[in-house]
């Protein structure tokens, strides 16, 4: 899918990470979400984090079973319910973190190593709450720099796949009225002039540059549900909401070989517009990522 915006950083969210990549350069909670954590610096053998500011589209497919889903059951919307921004933010740890089964699996870690490397023994759940505190933060609009931002969601009743992804259901499952339902993929769309250690799109200029223009970020899509086109089911809602804000330009970046989430992306309509530099990337320690660009109606409701 897309990225994965800063999963916790209070300065700043996220432009793909995950499909759209997260911010992890040295393990580091991605500065595109929107809260600081207290990682190590060094990485652990324990701990992969696929980055967010871009797009988490590129899983293993060949170890994943793919479920077909009825689309008639699909729901991807705005949404501001707490529940479900918990079950989105523990989506975003699923898709852009990759825990060892040796010691994230059974949650047994040496308490030493613990309390020098670790805030809690339960690390997904520490990252699940860093994450939903700084979406919350987003999405009540309380992030410097950032003059809207929307997490969007694509949801599944839990009758519909609680046979096929246990582990899925039981981690990102919310209550919605009533019925039991799982945030199945996920991102933020953010209405600003630039994301946090990104690349900056050059549309629109001048005057006004700041209410037009948007990026897309922590895109993700459960790898269970890939090629069921939730990802493009996503990016089309957001398309939409970015009209009704006004936005006439929207951006996404994605890793430079993450064919997937380009194919997805230039589907949608999106276009090449510039590469990250190298160096840069290097510095960061993520792969390189390339920034898309697509025009959008210019209807300005601000």
């Amino acid at each position: 899918m897309a990225m994965f915006s800063p999963l916790a950083s209070s300065s700043s969210s996220s432009s793909s990470y995950l499909i759209s990549p997260p911010f992890c350069p040295n393990f580091q909670i991605p500065r595109n979400l929107s809260s600081i954590s207290p990682i190590p610096p060094r990485k652990s053998r324990n701990l992969v984090v696929v980055s967010s500011s871009s797009s988490n589209l590129c899983e293993d497919e060949k170890t994943v079973i793919n479920i077909e889903v009825d689309k008639t059951f699909l729901k991807v919307h705005e949404t501001f319910s707490e529940d479900e921004l918990w079950a989105a933010a523990c989506l975003r740890v699923r898709s852009f973190y990759q825990f060892q089964p040796s010691t994230f699996g059974v949650e047994v870690m040496p308490l030493a190593v613990a309390a020098v490397c670790w805030p809690s023994l339960d690390h997904k759940k520490y990252l699940a709450e860093r994450e939903f505190e700084a979406l919350k933060e987003r999405v009540a609009g309380k992030r410097v720099g950032f003059k809207r931002v929307s997490c969007i969601n694509a949801t599944l009743p839990l009758s519909q796949i609680s046979n096929s992804a246990a582990d899925l259901c039981t981690t990102c499952k919310f209550s919605d009225k009533g019925e039991d339902r799982v945030v199945v993929g996920t991102l933020d769309l953010n209405q600003c002039m630039r994301l946090p250690d990104e690349i900056t799109g050059l549309k629109p200029e001048g005057i006004g540059a700041d209410f037009a223009r948007a990026y897309l970020s922590n895109v993700c899509v459960a790898k269970e549900l890939h090629r069921n086109g939730l990802g493009y089911a996503l990016v089309a809602e957001s398309k939409v909401i970015a009209e009704e804000w006004g936005i006439t330009d929207l951006y996404v970046h994605v890793a430079v070989d993450n064919e997937p989430a380009k194919n997805l992306y230039i589907k949608s309509g999106f276009v090449y517009e510039s590469d990250e530099p190298a160096w840069q990337a290097r510095f960061l320690d993520r792969p390189r990522r390339i920034l898309l660009w697509l025009g959008l109606p210019s209807t300005y409701h601000l």
